[in-house]
């Protein structure tokens, strides 16, 4: 399994200059005017893990290769855009099959950067787009009931299902988002999500995109915006865009020194991508063998079989046991054979619970 994100916010926001800065490329164009990007870009991109590097080193192999994060950045929205306003209609439905939205607010200021307002309104900006995807849901909704009512008479075992539309309605009507409703664990909601993937279900992350003079105190702007993610109990990060996507084009060695002369703290394009990861609670483990080590998705609280069925449905079919070690253990012995030498090595049943970051072999037979 991967991590996907959708990225979306107004027209020249900054969302594809952050989508090359994320893909390290120039996939995506970033142009000074509204709807340069009229195709869906769509990119993997490594998850960020210097773990993985680390054991690559330990075990003696010639790849590494990492858990993945898969990226869609869509044409700018606009007031109107659930009706075909602009050109976001047109891809409200690559937003739906991602697991959680990157929302792009602009909280920069630069006269030769067009924008729908003369100076940047993040909470005019952040109240747009989360209203076109309430009234995106909302116009799925109506459908849905409209065929609910009549499957209802010839299958009553719908009732259920009909009665959670009409209360997921209300409560999207009444303007909020369902990454607040109460019952999202109540099946018939499940049933209804999984059917429509609800845009205003899913975990947000706020990406409030600064200029490169504020990256150390930040600025006005920035601040109305982490207001309103507080408000919400959404996530936000501060990056420079621009700035990431200049450091993109350099070398792993010269991001690192321009990082460190400008007083950084590091990539904020990384803490995008774990902040994400954390979001939707999932972790990495790793395996390896005499050609590569990898590193996997999963999610947290999964057991060893259902990790193993990452790799393969074989292996979670036929599970016999998983031989785990710590990313602690390895990193205090760095040997395999030297970590079952001294006992360490654990031997792990059906039940047991990967740990972020355990190395995991799995023993199965088919």
């Amino acid at each position: 399994m991967s991590l996907s994100i959708g990225i979306v916010g107004l027209p020249n926001v900054g969302k594809s200059t952050l989508f090359n800065a994320l893909t390290r490329a120039q996939n995506a164009v970033a142009a000074n005017y509204p709807f340069s990007t009229v195709e869906a870009n769509h990119a993997v991109v490594p998850l960020p893990d210097e773990r993985l590097t680390r054991l690559q080193g330990w075990v003696g192999v010639e790849q590494a290769i990492s858990a993945r994060v898969d990226f869609v950045d869509v044409a700018g929205l606009v007031k109107g855009a659930h009706k075909g306003e602009g050109l976001g209609n047109r891809f409200l439905g690559r937003i739906r099959n991602v697991d959680a939205i990157a929302h792009v607010v602009r909280c920069f200021d630069d006269e030769n950067v067009v924008h729908v307002n003369a100076q940047p309104q993040p909470a005019d900006d952040i109240a747009v787009i989360n209203t076109e995807l309430a009234l995106a849901d909302l116009q799925q909704l109506e459908r849905r009931l409209e065929k609910l009512e009549r499957e209802v008479k010839g299958e009553p075992k719908l009732a259920g299902q009909l009665e959670m539309a009409r209360r997921v309605e209300a409560f999207v009507g009444a303007g909020r988002p369902l990454r607040e409703f109460e019952e999202r664990d109540d099946p018939d909601y499940v049933a209804l999500d999984f059917e429509m993937r609800f845009l205003t279900g899913k975990p947000i992350i706020y990406v409030a995109n600064i200029g490169e003079d504020d990256l150390q105190n930040g600025n006005a702007w920035l601040e109305s915006a982490q207001a309103i993610a507080a408000a919400e109990g959404a996530r936000l990060i501060a990056v420079c865009a621009g700035l990431e996507q200049e450091l993109a084009s350099l070398s792993d060695d010269e991001r690192a020194e321009y990082i460190s002369m400008a007083g950084l703290r590091g990539s904020s394009l990384e803490g995008l991508i774990n902040e994400s990861y954390r979001l939707l609670g999932l972790i990495s483990y790793f395996t390896f063998n005499e050609n590569e080590v990898r590193a996997w998705t999963i999610r947290r609280g999964w057991t060893a079989p259902q990790a193993a069925g990452v790799v393969h449905s074989d292996m979670e079919r036929g599970f016999i046991r998983a031989e785990v070690i710590p990313f602690s253990v390895f990193e205090r012995h760095q040997d395999r054979n030297a970590i079952k030498s001294a006992g360490l090595l654990q031997v792990e049943g059906r039940d047991y619970v990967v740990q972020n970051g355990d190395v995991i072999l799995f023993r199965f037979n088919v």
